[in-house]
């Protein structure tokens, strides 16, 4: 662990800020704040050196910074279907991204599945959803279907930020909807998605909250404003410049949205998440991996590893760097703790609670391990060993404490390392059942086309 002395020497600088005997805090605010396929250093506080990101990193400083902090998926739907599930969403079939079409009452995050928001506010929380939802476009997937009671933005996969014409991959018209109906946004939609949080946020002064901040920047097409294009005539490359903008009008608008809470008297009951759906694409949309090999859509470090943050002033510490490995599928587990709701029992839940861990109240670390299958590809983090399959290619095992870049394969050196973690993603991927694809008639639990074998 590099950063010993936050974890190691806990008495000497504990996690939690220490709280009145006996006193009971009252139920925190939840803001989670999800960009899209943003590259690991694309931040200041990831060390980026060509876009400027003050308000995330405020948010760095204030709270606790995961090193190791990884999503389920290497792409946007099933990523965002794990997160609200606390599950990973290859127990339910929900693998790719899903098309837009309105008449696929198939495709989408199962209704089998009941999400946070539905949760939450079966707990007493107002429950908002702002941004991208990407889970089904059918009108029984709609996200005010899902357990949100006030919802504005777009149910595609992506949309354009200043023109509003058709949904620029499938042609067809993909609105911007609030709570179910079309609405006509005229800024910037980044910005306008930060001034919809500001809103919420003003509104919802008392009654405890939870606010799904799913931003589609930095995501394809790039459309910054020429105002902030200009901002960054400095950078060479024409397709890094428009996303180092599209990144600079997010973080702006992030920071309107932290500058709500300080004013309105809640940034000490809010807790607060940040981080990626998946890795960068660099070629597709200028993000940048670096020091991880891979991009979003692979099974390396640089599709599944992203920028991840969770901060909460007077409850949590500031400044601190953590190295144990945590997943966005935690959000799930940690919001219902803090909530007062009971954790379901109904299901395999794949979520943990990350508060007793930055608390000091447990010890080690909060997954044993990670999983992660797309199709023919599989990989598997347990400790520092990070196996990697993908189609019909010999299994791959990387240290990634010393090889971050994953670029030395271990996987002859260490013969019993290898068997070990294949079985363990072997039995993993018995428990799943496969992807649902457009057409299908229900989930084939049974047809395991893309298994895993237990032989390297």
């Amino acid at each position: 662990m590099k950063t010993a002395s936050c974890f190691v020497g806990l008495l000497a600088a504990p996690l939690l800020v220490a709280l009145p005997a006996f006193t009971e805090p009252p139920r925190p605010n939840i803001l989670l704040i999800v960009s899209d396929d943003q590259g690991y250093a694309d931040t200041g506080f990831q060390g980026s050196k060509d876009i400027p990101t003050p308000h995330l990193d405020q948010l760095a400083a204030s709270g606790i910074r995961f090193t190791n902090g990884y999503v389920t998926h290497a792409y946007c739907s099933p990523s965002r279907a794990g997160l609200l599930a606390g599950r990973y969403q290859q127990r339910f079939g929900h693998e790719r991204n899903p098309y837009y079409d309105r008449s696929d009452h198939h495709e989408g995050l199962p209704l089998t599945e009941t999400l946070l928001p539905a949760r939450l506010r079966s707990a007493g929380y107002v429950t908002g959803w702002i941004g991208k939802w990407h889970l089904g476009v059918a009108p029984e997937y709609a996200p005010e279907r899902r357990g949100f009671s006030e919802t504005v933005g777009f149910l595609a996969g992506a949309h354009h930020y200043q023109k509003w014409q058709p949904n620029y991959k499938s042609g067809v018209a993909a609105p911007i909807e609030r709570n179910g109906d079309p609405v006509e946004l005229t800024e910037h939609l980044t910005t306008a998605f930060g001034h919809e949080a500001t809103d919420f946020i003003r509104r919802h002064d008392g009654k405890p909250w939870f606010l799904y901040l799913a931003f589609n920047a930095p995501h394809t097409p790039m459309e910054p404003t020429a105002e902030r294009l200009a901002r960054f005539a400095s950078i060479p490359d024409p397709l890094r410049r428009k996303y180092a903008a599209q990144v600079s009008l997010m973080d702006d608008a992030i920071g309107e949205v932290l500058a709500a809470l300080r004013t309105s008297g809640q940034a000490d009951r809010t807790l607060v998440f940040f981080f990626s759906d998946n890795g960068g694409k660099p070629k597709v949309n200028g993000s940048d991996n670096t020091p991880l090999r891979g991009e979003k859509g692979t099974p390396y470090e640089g599709g599944i590893r992203v920028p991840f943050l969770m901060a909460w002033p007077g409850r949590l510490a500031s400044g601190v760097t953590e190295d144990r490995p945590v997943s966005s599928v935690d959000v799930f587990a940690t919001a219902l703790a803090l909530a007062g709701a009971p954790m379901p029992t109904d299901l395999v839940y794949d979520s943990v609670n990350l508060m007793p861990f930055l608390t000091g109240e447990k010890t080690g670390a909060p997954h044993e391990r990670l999983y992660w299958r797309n199709g023919n590809q599989f990989a598997l983090r347990e400790g520092n060993w990070k196996l990697v399959r993908e189609g019909g290619r010999p299994a791959e095992l990387y240290n990634l404490e010393r090889d971050l870049g994953e670029t030395t394969d271990l996987a002859k050196a260490q013969p019993a390392v290898l068997t070990r973690l294949m079985a363990e993603l072997s039995a993993w991927d018995q428990e799943l059942i496969d992807p649902v694809f457009p057409g299908d008639t229900g989930h084939q639990a049974n047809a395991k086309k893309n298994s895993i074998q237990a032989k390297p």
